[in-house]
């Protein structure tokens, strides 16, 4: 079995893994469907990948929008939900997006993940919306 590194936090251009992940996450486990999945913006995002000493368990990709990054597509493979990776995740990016000039975040969070971004410093704004059928409210935060 070939073993990763623990805590490898990186972007990538090798979308395997990230659409493997994706897949798994809102396709396979929340009913949504592929085509709504896989949008066609991949191209025009950023892309990052987390990975434990088993390989790639979350990933997230940013679409930039001028001194704003919008961080979608935030997903954490069930082995890995509630270890921090997630949160290590989005910490990691949120500095590096800092880092590169990006002043604020924002993001579209499922409800159900509403607190989770809220640890975060996200703050939740305007109404809930469907969006693949699932409830989302938009969140933001300075970077």
């Amino acid at each position: 079995m070939k073993t990763y590194p623990q805590n490898v936090i990186e972007r990538v251009e090798d979308l395997t893994a990230p659409l493997a992940i994706r897949t798994e996450v809102f396709v396979e486990e929340q009913g949504v469907s592929l085509a709504e999945e896989i949008d066609g913006q991949d191209g025009a995002c950023v892309h990052w990948l987390a990975r434990d000493d088993r390989g790639p368990v979350a990933t997230l990709r940013v679409a930039p929008m001028g001194t704003t990054a919008k961080i979608q597509r935030v997903a954490v493979l069930r082995r890995a939900r509630g270890t921090g990776r997630g949160a290590a995740l989005m910490r990691h990016v949120m500095a590096a997006l800092a880092a590169e000039g990006f002043v604020r975040a924002k993001l579209g969070a499922q409800v159900d993940a509403i607190g989770f971004y809220e640890r975060l410093g996200f703050v939740a704004q305007g109404p809930v919306y469907d969006d693949a059928g699932i409830p989302h409210r938009d969140m933001t935060r300075d970077l």
